[in-house]
C-alpha cells in the first residue's frame, strides 16, 4: 500500500513513523514533509492548501490512502475533493471541520446540543467587542473565530491587555481576515486535558488522553503557542471522570452531529477544562493534536493503518484499541523568539547523542544528507517513553540537553507535576 501524509510538522512525523511500522505499507510519500520525515518518506515541496494539485498528485502517484495532518486543508475541503475523485482520505469533510475552522460555529453547536462550555458573547467589530467586555469581569478569554495555528486565543487579565489583543485582530488584522470576529468568554480555572477519539460516525474509540502545555514559558507564562510539550496518559481522568466525558460530552457531540446531518469520520479532539463545577469543552479540533500526537501514538499498540481504514469504511466497531502500560513525555525545542518573529537556517547538531528517545521533527530542513537546519518556530519534539513519568521525563530532558542549535530554548517544567 502506498500512503500519502499531508503536512510537515511533528504530528505528521509521528504519524509517518507509526505508519512505517505497518506491514501493509510499502511506501510513504509526504507533502511537504520535513528533515525528519524525509528519512521515512519521499517528500514533495507542494502547497498543502492547493487541493486540486493534491488530488492530481494522489491520482498520478496511485496513492492508496491519504492521511491529513493539519487543519487548513481539512477546512478547505480536501476530504470532500478526494472522496469525489474516488480517493481514500482519512479526515473529516469540510462541513464537519467547521467545528475547528470557526470557534463561533463550535460554540453555537455546543449550545444547541447541550454540551457544557463557558459562557460567551460574540463580537463582529472592535466597538462591539469593547461593549461586550463591559459586561464581564476579568480575567476573560478572547478567541479569534478562525484558524490561527494555536495563536488566536488569549487569556487577558485586564482591559488594557484585552484592548491590545482586539486591536491586533480588528485594527492590524494580524490574522488576515476579510471580516474578523471574536468570542469573549468566561475564563475557567482547572486542569486542561486533551481527549481525542477516532470515529466513523456510527461508533468511536477513545485515544489515550494527554495534557499539553500551550504557554511559551515555564509556569504557564507568556503567550499561547502551538504547544511546548505534552505528556500521556493524563493523570486527571479517573473512571468516573471518563464516564462523564463519554456520556455528557462525546456522545452529545456525536448525537448533535448526526442530528444536524454532519458526517464525521476521523479524529475529533476535545479540549477540556476539568473544574470544581464540572467538565467544560474549551474547543474542538478536527484532527490529531500537536504535540499530543507525539506522546499518544508511541503508546498505541494497534496498526494505525488498520485503524484509519476501519474509520473510513465505517467498521471501527470491529477494532479495539490497545495501549502500552507506559508513560510518555514530549519536550519541544523551539527557536528563540517563537511564537513571535524568529530566525531559521541554523545548523542542528547532537541528534546522534540523543539516546533512547524518539525525536520528531517539526521545523527542520535538510541541506544535504549530513546537514540539518532549523526551518520553523517549533523545531524538534523530544519524547521519552518509560514505565513511569519520572523516568520518561528524565530521558526527554537528558536528550534535549544534547541537541544544539543557535537560539534553542525549551520549557523546563513539562510533566513536572506528575
Amino acid at each position: 500500500m502506498k500512503v500519502l501524509v499531508i503536512g510537515g510538522g511533528g504530528r505528521e512525523h509521528a504519524i509517518a513513523h507509526k505508519a512505517s511500522s505497518s506491514q501493509a505499507v510499502s511506501k510513504i510519500l509526504a507533502i511537504p514533509g520535513n528533515g525528519g520525515i524525509s528519512n521515512l518518506a519521499e517528500c514533495f515541496p507542494l502547497d498543502v492548501n492547493n487541493i486540486p494539485l493534491l488530488v492530481s498528485f494522489a491520482q498520478e502517484n496511485r496513492v492508496d490512502l491519504t492521511i491529513v495532518g493539519p487543519e487548513n486543508p481539512l477546512a478547505k475541503g480536501i476530504v470532500d475533493a478526494f472522496n469525489a475523485s474516488g480517493l481514500s482520505c482519512f479526515g473529516p469533510v469540510k462541513k464537519a471541520a467547521c467545528l475547528e475552522a470557526s470557534k463561533i460555529f463550535a460554540k453555537e453547536f455546543m449550545t444547541r446540543n447541550g454540551v457544557r462550555t463557558a459562557s460567551f458573547s460574540i463580537a463582529d467589530s472592535f466597538q462591539e467587542a469593547l461593549f461586550q467586555l463591559n459586561k464581564r469581569a476579568f480575567p476573560v478569554v478572547i478567541k479569534y473565530d478562525g484558524l490561527a495555528a494555536g495563536k488566536g486565543v488569549r487569556l487577558v487579565s485586564n482591559r488594557t491587555e484585552a484592548v491590545s489583543f482586539l486591536e491586533e485582530i480588528f485594527e492590524r488584522n494580524v490574522f488576515s481576515s476579510d471580516s474578523p470576529r471574536v468570542l469573549i468568554e468566561q475564563a475557567l480555572v482547572g486542569q486542561e486535558v486533551s481527549f481525542l477519539i477516532v470515529t466513523d460516525t456510527v461508533s468511536y474509540q477513545p485515544l489515550a488522553a494527554a495534557r499539553d502545555y500551550k504557554r511559551v514559558f515555564d509556569g504557564n507564562q507568556g503567550p499561547n503557542t502551538g504547544g511546548m510539550g505534552a505528556y500521556c496518559p493524563s493523570t486527571s481522568l479517573d473512571q468516573g471522570t471518563l464516564s462523564i466525558i463519554n456520556q455528557d460530552i462525546v456522545k452529545k457531540t456525536l448525537n448533535g452531529l448526526a442530528k444536524e446531518g454532519i458526517e464525521y469520520r476521523g479524529v475529533l479532539y476535545f479540549g477540556l477544562m476539568i473544574t470544581r463545577e464540572g467538565i467544560y469543552v474549551l474547543e474542538y479540533n478536527c484532527r490529531f493534536g500537536d504535540p499530543e500526537t507525539q506522546v499518544i501514538l508511541p503508546l498505541l499498540e494497534n496498526d494505525i493503518i488498520e485503524v484509519f481504514q476501519a474509520t473510513i469504511s465505517g467498521s471501527l466497531q470491529n477494532i479495539t484499541l490497545k495501549w502500552k502500560p507506559k508513560c510518555s513525555v514530549c519536550v519541544i525545542l523551539a527557536s528563540s523568539g517563537y511564537p513571535g518573529a524568529y530566525q531559521t537556517g541554523y545548523r542542528i547538531t547532537g541528534l546522534e547523542q540523543a539516546k533512547d528517545v524518539l525525536v520528531y521533527h517539526s521545523g527542520t530542513r535538510k541541506i544535504d544528507q549530513e546537514t540539518l537546519v532549523t526551518a520553523g518556530g517549533r523545531v524538534l519534539g523530544v519524547v521519552g517513553v518509560d514505565n513511569d513519568f519520572k523516568s520518561a521525563r528524565e530521558k526527554a530532558y537528558l536528550a534535549a540537553e544534547k541537541i544544539e542549535f543557535e537560539g534553542k530554548f525549551y520549557r523546563k517544567d513539562i510533566a513536572s507535576e506528575v
